[in-house]
């Protein structure tokens, strides 16, 4: 299933993407896509449905967010070896974790505001993966167990915020609107093995970032059960898992997001984004589209 939250900001309502494209409302069915949703009951419930029964949506609605109430944005560093090169740091023998603020998270083809100030603001396409039943200290053999299904991640980072600033990363990561999710979010059984996945990322037009989960250097079964041996994870918490390399720190000369710009990307099986990129403006602190 592809599930998602459509409508203005704040008040979106729970859908659902049908085969032939369309969105179907789930209001009369389910409050939010949120824990009892992400639940394997919850799960169950929605593949039951007949689909051509529910309400259709408008075309061109916008998307939210497409998991409601999320109370941890996780990240993972330098997971790709090749990424990590052109970033000039070395492969982590251990997964990298630093948190991305709940507050950054928009809808997939909201807004990008750049920071004040910002001279290093980059794109970063990622898989994320969003969990659906409480996991704590759990084996990487009962990982996958705990996956509700995977969304596309938009990464943005002020990299002067985040490098040169002092202290941890998390300064450059949460900026508002530095956290594009969706357009849906794909269950488990639907996308099958997350290590396959091609994906990708454009900024006006010309592409930047090509890669493939597969080059993850570590896999989705070893994040969660890593994460989860230092922090419980709930329903809804959503973990983006690095990214591979085209990034605009490893450009030579470096380039970086400007207002105008346009980014596209997208990861196999999941859907694409698409953001415009406008000036920090301190009347302007919600996503526009």
């Amino acid at each position: 299933m592809k599930l998602l939250r459509y409508g203005s900001v704040g008040v979106e309502r729970p859908g659902l993407l049908d085969a032939e494209g369309c969105i179907r409302d789930l209001g009369g069915v389910i409050t939010d896509i949120d824990d009892a949703t992400l639940s394997p009951a919850g799960l169950a419930r929605l593949a039951a449905l007949d689909l051509a029964a529910l309400p259709l949506v408008p075309p061109g609605t916008r998307l939210g967010p497409p998991v409601a109430h999320v109370r941890k944005f996780i990240a993972i560093g330098l997971n790709y070896s090749d990424h990590a090169a052109e970033s000039n740091l070395p492969v982590p023998d251990e997964p990298v974790i630093f948190m991305k603020a709940t507050s950054c998270l928009q809808g997939p083809d909201d807004d990008v505001m750049l920071p004040p100030a910002s001279t290093k603001s980059d794109w970063e396409v990622e898989l994320g993966v969003v969990i659906g039943t409480r996991a704590s200290h759990v084996a990487e053999a009962d990982a996958l167990a705990h996956v509700a299904g995977y969304v596309v991640v938009n990464d943005l980072s002020e990299r002067a915020y985040q490098m040169e600033r002092g202290g941890t990363w998390d300064k450059g990561k949460g900026c508002d609107t530095f956290g594009p999710v969706g357009p849906w979010l794909v269950t488990s059984d639907e996308v099958g093995d997350a290590q396959t996945l091609s994906m990708w990322l454009s900024v006006n037009g010309e592409r930047r970032q090509t890669g493939n989960t597969r080059t993850m250097i570590f896999n989705v079964t070893h994040i969660v059960s890593y994460v989860s041996s230092f922090m419980t994870l709930m329903p809804g918490d959503i973990i983006t898992t690095g990214t591979p390399p085209g990034v605009g720190l490893g450009m030579n000369p470096p380039q970086y997001l400007k207002p105008g710009d346009t980014i596209t990307l997208g990861i196999e099986k999941l859907g694409t984004q698409r953001q415009r990129v406008f000036a920090y403006s301190p009347d302007q602190k919600r996503p526009r589209r």
